[in-house]
This record gives structure tokens, C-alpha cells and sequence, in this order.
């Protein structure tokens, strides 16, 4: 095996190893019982994984345009482009279906691994030297603090950690003149992988570029060459992906605009801090890159056997790229201009290379001799001295990074002095990758545990899950209605992950459709708008096709829920079909009250909203329980809804005659019908099966708007004989119940709707991919309505019409109908916004790159033929 194949193999070795061993120490899935999911690992990227593994399998029930599962109809490639286009997502489907977290962190591990060895290969190409000291210091860009504490959470941004050396070695053959065509398709697939993350490598792969040019003994007609060689190169590239990079701009512009955040600096003390290992902290950099590499690193500046231009160059290149993470105007230029929300430094990765590409520059040239060792040790103690005044460190990090340093000082003094026999340089390199696979297990491992002291996680697949996709698949037959998963969630994408079409979604590019619609309706929401929970309610089950919900006990792995056991409960409906009818007209306008604007969406009045006095709830101070009161008079008989957005706590109707939800019009269809199971379906507000024990409903709300949640309406009972209607509250951390909070629904006038929109609208609705197709019956005028948010992409035709873009219907979308004594089809096709100008971008750039292809593989047979007619006979 070559040196710089052994050099790869050994850092991705340690990558892997001191990762599984951190996590291991951690005790955390899959050595040990604590979940990895954490926040949008659990949340979004483990159910994406899920439903790309069912899109591989053919068991999605849409294509690459359209996700039929989320937010009632979604667009698809835009997420695919997000989350799921690295070449390393379609290893799921090597994995069983009920072994999705340990597929998602098998991937991590892999990708990992790849970046170590990318890194180990780009460094002998830089310079030739030692291999194990390159493969460790692979495995040290591998294990930096950002790879292990936010890369490890946020797989897609670990395809931005092997782009970086990646797109430095492209840089390298720009510079050599050499693999044009390569160049530009390893740019293209980093910027497919995760545009986000590559976008900050291809910065400092740039930086990186310039620096090298700079160093060098180039001429400036040489200089301006390679750099016209790069750009080139990346912008071929870039074109390339713009089929994917376009549609998820564009999906970004129809997004849910996200809180908009002002940057602010951390003090440097946990700049110094993040430096050394087991240190942890969101909102930091982490720019730990073990404190042998770190010691290294800091000898550049004094070795005297690396050329001056190029020490000077280097050294300034890593500490401007150091200050411009805390300057607010080049922070914007790092993120794409526009702070994330969380962590500010999703860049540190890049610092961390440049790092580990110092080191590497200054032991190839030359293994440091004593005062350069002294003096970076020198340097190392004041990065230890200022970061010992940040809260961030630990008592034992500074012995550990100082147990590092010393095993630096020992490898590189040894090393210096002379040539050392085979035996002792195994030793030295044993001390080393040692000490540095304990460092970097600790540090994953501290931040496995603080990770999951300071934020959301969620359960791994397991048996709630099995329960919930075994109750969907009974009850599923889309697109006859909808199965809507549940309003007792796992996570935030539960209809990824367990099957159904629910209004459940959430992305970074959740549509502002989407979410402003089912707001308007009554619908809550977490993380600023961008994850969509499922409304339990039924006129919005009628409105949406829902003929299916199905209805699970509290998830007891969250700590906000009561212990409750049971199993799911399917409760069944009379729905319209997915495509209706409604008059023509005007097209009436949302207002304040969801009450209201489920009526206009419906076309019928079904809803008493009765006066009341508005209510500001505040927990008490001693013996928490029962802190205000709603009254309210309401038709004997209706049921009772309660509209509380901004209010965190239970509510609970009194004196209720009837325990059971609004489904007077419902069958419930269960595994068992024990009370236990009975009264738990009761609770998270379904119909209890017939002979079970019942009992009031409990709604519960978790609200703090307006930062990041609101509470959905939810259903507390039927109103009693006296029309007497009184609701306890009872709150957690309080909030506001304004007027018009209460809706009483008319289940008669609800049912006679149903049976109105079942006469007048589709006879039949197919679905095929990304397309609708309903037959309509013959009649006068009018609207036809697909029960789908009108996001952007869709276009209609009536008969034969020329399709057009779909117009809109409260938020839902709406065709046009001509006035016709003869059934009329509808057709609607989604294509995402941007994918045109992509496909045009892509082929235009795939068509300059054959003709440069062929232009060199013309050269290069002219070259072969000069050389043939020249030799001698």
C-alpha cells in the first residue's frame, strides 16, 4: 500500500475509533441507553432518512417532486437538497427499516472517517512527508470540537468538513494545470451534498489558494492563470449542482421566514477555551483540533526551516481567518450573509483545517527543533492562561491538554534529533495517536452528556413508533382520504417516520403557505413557525380529507407528559373527497378568528363563538393547580373547542355531559378496547371505544410566543344539557386566553356540510407522483378546491384548458371551472419553483465542460502525434 493510502486508512481509523469510543464512554445509542437524538437530529434528519429509505423502496407515497406525507402535500427536492443528497444518505437502504438511527449513525461515522482521509490525502499532497503524522493529523481535522460536537448532530454538514480538503486539492490541480474536468465535478458534488456547508469550504479553500499563490515563487502571469483555472473550475461546478442549489434557493424564498438574528461575539476567553479538549458549548466555535496538532500548528511561525513568505503567509492566513469569526461584517461573508439561528459558527470547521494544514506545513519542511517547540509551547500556556477565565473549563481540561502538549514536545524533540530508529518512531507515533484518540474520545463524550443535559431528545425508534405505523398502514387507503398520524407526537416529523398524509411537518424550508394557513385554521406551531403540529379537530379533518386519525397515548419519553399507558386508537370519519367544489364568487378573506375561517373554507356557519371576558393566566405561586375559570353559554349538545395560541397549561370542561370528543359522527377501530386504553385515547382527545371507561379531557397547551411556539386548538368535550359552559385552567407557565377563544361546534350542521361537499365533488381522485387528476360531475359555474396548500409550483387545468398556475382558496389550492352540463376533469402537476433555470444552468455547464474535455483530449492526441513524427527511425 502506497504512503498516502496508508495515510487515509489510519486517520479515518482514528476518526471512527475515538468517536465510537467517545460515545461509548457517553453511554449514549448504540453502545449505551441514552439517545443521540437531539433537537433537529431526532426532529428532522433521522425521519428524512426514514422516508428516503421508503423512497428507495418504493414505499413513499409521492416522488422526487412531491412528499404526500407532510404538511398535507410538500415539496420534496427542495428538502432532498438540504438533507439527504450526500452520496453517503443512500446507505440507508442497506439497513432494516426499524434500524433508521443506526443507519443515520452509521453514516456519520463513515463520513467522518471520509474527511480524516480526504485531509490525510490533501496534506502529502501539499508536501511529502511522514504518513502516520499526516493520517494523524487527518484524524485530528476528522475529530476537531465542531466535527464532534455539531457535525456528529447535523449530518448533512459533515459532507462541508470532506469538502474542505476536497476543494483544496482542487485548488492544487488548478494550480498544476492538471484534472480540469475532475475539478469541476468534485466541486459539483460537494455543492449537491450540502450547498450550505460547501459553500463555506469553497471560501476557505479559496483563502487557501490565494495564500499558497502568494507564498510561492510564481510570477503574476502564473498567479492570475490558476486563479482564472479555479474560478473556472468552481464555477463549472457550481453549475453542475444548480439543478439542486437553484430549487433550494427558491425554496428558501418561500420558506417561513425564520427569526431574524443579530450577531454578537463571544468573549475570546471561550475562543481560548473551545481551543483545548473537553470544553463544550452551542454557542461557541469548536476549533479543538487535540493540543499536539494545536502545538504544531504554533511552531509554523518560528520554524525556520519553512521558507519566511510562507511562514508569514500562513500564519496571517489562520489568524485573520481566527478574527473575521468575531467581526460582524466578514461573520455575514462566512454565513452566506444572513446569522443562523444557534450556533454562529457553523464555519469552524475551516479554521480547524487550516489549523492542521499549518502543522502539517511546518513538520513537512522540517521536523521543529527546540525553540520552536518552546516557543509555541509558550504560546499554548497563554491559550490555556486566557481560556482558564471562561466558564467552559473544566477542571481536568487543562491537565489533559497539557498531557497532550507534553506528548507533542516528546514525539517532535525525538524526531529532531537525527533519524531515530523504526522502533522508536512506532513509539512516538503509538504516544501520539494515543493520547490523541483519548482527548478526542473525551471530548465527543463530554459533549454527548452536556448536549443532552441542555436539549430536547427524543426516544430512537422503538416499539410507540412500531404501534403508530402498524395503526397507520390498517387504516391507510390515500388518495381516498387522508390518514392523519396524530396530534400526540413523536417528533416533528412523525409522518415521515410512521406513514399517513398529516398537516405534521418541519423543515427549514416549511412553505410561509403552509404555516401562515394552518395558523389562520387554528393550528400551533414550534421552532418560529417552521414546524407544523397536526390540528385535532374536526372541520379541519372535513376541510382536509381526513377520513383516518389515528389517536396515541402521550409520548412518555417527553417529561412534560403524564405516565399514561395504551395503545393507538383509530378513529374513522365521513370526509368529502380530496378535491371539492365551491361556488362562484369572491373568495373570501381569512380574519382573527379560526372559527371564522374554518367556516368561510367550509361554506357553512357550524360554529356558536360565544363572548367571553378575555383571561391572563399566571401560575401559582403555592399549590399549583386550578388559577382561572372561562364561562360561557353555548347549544346544548355542540362541542366544545378552545383557541389558546399563547397560553402554556391544561384546560379541562366541567360539569361536561359527555366524555367523549366531537365525533358524533365517528367509529373508533382499535387493538383493544380495555379501559386503560379507553381512557388514555380520551385524554389526548379522541372517542373512546364503545363500553370503556371515560373520563374529561384533558387539553394541553405549550405555548411561549412569541419566540418560538404557539398551541393548537384542541378539543375539550361536549357541551352539557344547561348550556352552562365552564372551563378550569390550570397553567404551567401561563399566557393570555383572549375572546372569541371558544367555539362550539354543531356536529349536525358539520355533517349536513360533509354531505353537501360528497354530492358536488369529485367522483374520482387519482395520484400519481407528483400529479392530481379528479373527475367532476356536471354543473353551473364554479371553484374546484384541492385540499392541498396552494404552495408554489402547482399548475391547473379544467378540461382542456392550458394549464396555468393554480390560483388560491384561502390558502388551499383552486381551479377555475367553465360552465358545463358535462363532467369536467381537473388536472393539477407540481414542479418545484427553480428547477427549470437549474436544468438550463446545469446543462449549459455540462456542455462547456464536454467541450473543454474534448478541446483536451484533442491536445493531448496532436501532442501523441508530434511526438511520433519526431522520433527517430
Amino acid at each position: 500500500m502506497k504512503p498516502i493510502s496508508r495515510a487515509a486508512c489510519l486517520a479515518a481509523l482514528i476518526a471512527a475509533s475515538a468517536l465510537c469510543a467517545g460515545n461509548a464512554i457517553a453511554r449514549v445509542f448504540p453502545f449505551g441507553p441514552r439517545t443521540r437524538s437531539v433537537n433537529d437530529l431526532g426532529n428532522q434528519y433521522v425521519p428524512y432518512h426514514a422516508y428516503l429509505w421508503d423512497l428507495l423502496h418504493g414505499r413513499a407515497d409521492g416522488d422526487l417532486f412531491v412528499n404526500w406525507r407532510s404538511g398535507f402535500g410538500s415539496s420534496l427536492l427542495p428538502d432532498l437538497g438540504t438533507y439527504l443528497t450526500s452520496p453517503f444518505a443512500p446507505l440507508v437502504a442497506l439497513f432494516p427499516r426499524d434500524e433508521i438511527d443506526l443507519a443515520v449513525y452509521v453514516i456519520t461515522v463513515v463520513k467522518l472517517a471520509a474527511a480524516g482521509a480526504a485531509m490525510a490525502w490533501l496534506l502529502l499532497r501539499l508536501r511529502p512527508g511522514r504518513w502516520w503524522v499526516a493520517g494523524a493529523l487527518g484524524g485530528s481535522y476528522a475529530l476537531c470540537g465542531w466535527a464532534v460536537a455539531d457535525g456528529a448532530h447535523n449530518p448533512m454538514w459533515l459532507d462541508g468538513l470532506i469538502a474542505f480538503p476536497l476543494l483544496c486539492l482542487v485548488g492544487e490541480w488548478a494550480t498544476a494545470g492538471r484534472r480540469p474536468v475532475l475539478g469541476a465535478l468534485v466541486v459539483a458534488v460537494v455543492w449537491t451534498a450540502n450547498f450550505y456547508t460547501a459553500y463555506m469550504a469553497t471560501l476557505g479553500a479559496g483563502l487557501l489558494l490565494l495564500a499558497r499563490l502568494s507564498a510561492d515563487s510564481h510570477t503574476v502571469r502564473e498567479r492570475l492563470v490558476a486563479l482564472r483555472r479555479a474560478a473556472l473550475t468552481t464555477v463549472l461546478g457550481m453549475g453542475l449542482a444548480a439543478p439542486v442549489v437553484v430549487v433550494v434557493y427558491f425554496g428558501t424564498r418561500h420558506a417561513y421566514p425564520g427569526r431574524n438574528t443579530v450577531f454578537s461575539a463571544v468573549p475570546w476567553t471561550d475562543v481560548f477555551a473551545r481551543l483545548l479538549p473537553t470544553t463544550y458549548s452551542f454557542g461557541t466555535p469548536g476549533i479543538y483540533v487535540n493540543s499536539a496538532a494545536l502545538l504544531l500548528a504554533l511552531t509554523l511561525p518560528f520554524n525556520p526551516a519553512v521558507p519566511r513568505r510562507a511562514r508569514l503567509v500562513l500564519t496571517v492566513l489562520v489568524a485573520g481567518v481566527g478574527l473575521s469569526f468575531q467581526w460582524g461584517p466578514t461573520h455575514l461573508v462566512w454565513n452566506a450573509f444572513s446569522t443562523p439561528n444557534g450556533s454562529a459558527y457553523r464555519q469552524a470547521f475551516v479554521l480547524c483545517g487550516l489549523l492542521v494544514i499549518a502543522a502539517w506545513w511546518s513538520f513537512a519542511h522540517r521536523v521543529p527543533g527546540l525553540r520552536p517547540v518552546l516557543a509555541a509551547s509558550g504560546l499554548l500556556a497563554l491559550v490555556a492562561a486566557g481560556a482558564s477565565f471562561s466558564t467552559l473549563v473544566y477542571t481536568w481540561s487543562v491537565p489533559i491538554a497539557l498531557v497532550g502538549a507534553a506528548s507533542g514536545v516528546v514525539v517532535l524533540t525525538v524526531m529532531a534529533a537525527g533519524r531515530p530508529r523504526r522502533r522508536v518512531v512506532a513509539c512516538c507515533a503509538a504516544l501520539l495517536i494515543s493520547v490523541q484518540l483519548g482527548q478526542s474520545a473525551g471530548t465527543a463524550a463530554l459533549s454527548d452528556r452536556l448536549r443532552l443535559a441542555h436539549s430536547d431528545d427524543y426516544a430512537p425508534w422503538g416499539a410507540r413508533q412500531r404501534d403508530q405505523r402498524d395503526a397507520v398502514a390498517r387504516a391507510d387507503v390515500w388518495p381516498r382520504y387522508r390518514t392523519e398520524p396524530g396530534r400526540e407526537q413523536t417528533v416533528g416529523n412523525d409522518p415521515l417516520l410512521v406513514g399517513g398524509q398529516g398537516a405534521q411537518y418541519y423543515s427549514s424550508l416549511t412553505s410561509d403557505v403552509l404555516s401562515r394557513t394552518l395558523t389562520a385554521l387554528g393550528g400551533g406551531w414550534t421552532s418560529r413557525g417552521r414546524s407544523v403540529q397536526s390540528l385535532d379537530n374536526q372541520v379541519t379533518d372535513v376541510l382536509f380529507s381526513v377520513g383516518a386519525r389515528v389517536r396515541s397515548p402521550p409520548d412518555p419519553y417527553q417529561r412534560w407528559n403524564p405516565p399514561e399507558g395504551g395503545t393507538p386508537v383509530i378513529t374513522r370519519r365521513e370526509v368529502p373527497p380530496l378535491v371539492t367544489v365551491r361556488p362562484a364568487g369572491p373568495v373570501p378573506e381569512s380574519g382573527a378568528s379560526p372559527f371564522r375561517n374554518q367556516e368561510k373554507l367550509l361554506g357553512a356557519r357550524v360554529y356558536t363563538v360565544p363572548r367571553i371576558r378575555p383571561v391572563r393566566a399566571r401560575p401559582a405561586e403555592t399549590n399549583p393547580g386550578v388559577t382561572a375559570r372561562i364561562t360561557a353559554s353555548c347549544p346544548a349538545g355542540s362541542e366544545v373547542q378552545l383557541w389558546a395560541p399563547h397560553y402554556s397549561g391544561t384546560a379541562r370542561l366541567t360539569d361536561a355531559g359527555s366524555a367523549t370528543t366531537p365525533a358524533t359522527d365517528s367509529a373508533t377501530d382499535s387493538a383493544t378496547t380495555s379501559a386503560t386504553d379507553s381512557a388514555a385515547a380520551s385524554a389526548a382527545g379522541s372517542a373512546t371505544a364503545s363500553g370503556a371507561e371515560s373520563r374529561t379531557p384533558v387539553g394541553r397547551f405549550r405555548a411561549d410566543y412569541p419566540v418560538t411556539k404557539i398551541a393548537s386548538m384542541q378539543p375539550l368535550g361536549t357541551v352539557p344539557p344547561s348550556g352552562r359552559v365552564t372551563v378550569e385552567l390550570t397553567p404551567e407557565d401561563g399566557g393570555t386566553i383572549p375572546d372569541g377563544a371558544l367555539g362550539c361546534l354543531d356536529t349536525g350542521r358539520l355533517s349536513e356540510s360533509v354531505h353537501r361537499l360528497k354530492a358536488t365533488g369529485a367522483t374520482e381522485v387519482r395520484v400519481s407522483g407528483h400529479t392530481v387528476t379528479a373527475e367532476l360531475p356536471p354543473g353551473a359555474r364554479r371553484t374546484a378546491v384541492l385540499a392541498v396548500p396552494r404552495i408554489a409550483g402547482w399548475r391547473c387545468a379544467a378540461g382542456s384548458s392550458a394549464p396555468r398556475p393554480a390560483d388560491a382558496y384561502l390558502g388551499l389550492i383552486a381551479v377555475p371551472l367553465a360552465e358545463s352540463s358535462a363532467p369536467t376533469t381537473v388536472r393539477c402537476d407540481f414542479r418545484p419553483p427553480g428547477l427549470r433555470v437549474g436544468a438550463l444552468l446545469g446543462g449549459a455547464s455540462l456542455l462547456v465542460l464536454l467541450v473543454l474535455l474534448a478541446r483536451s483530449g484533442l491536445r493531448a492526441r496532436s501532442s501523441r502525434r508530434k511526438t511520433r513524427q519526431g522520433a527517430p527511425c
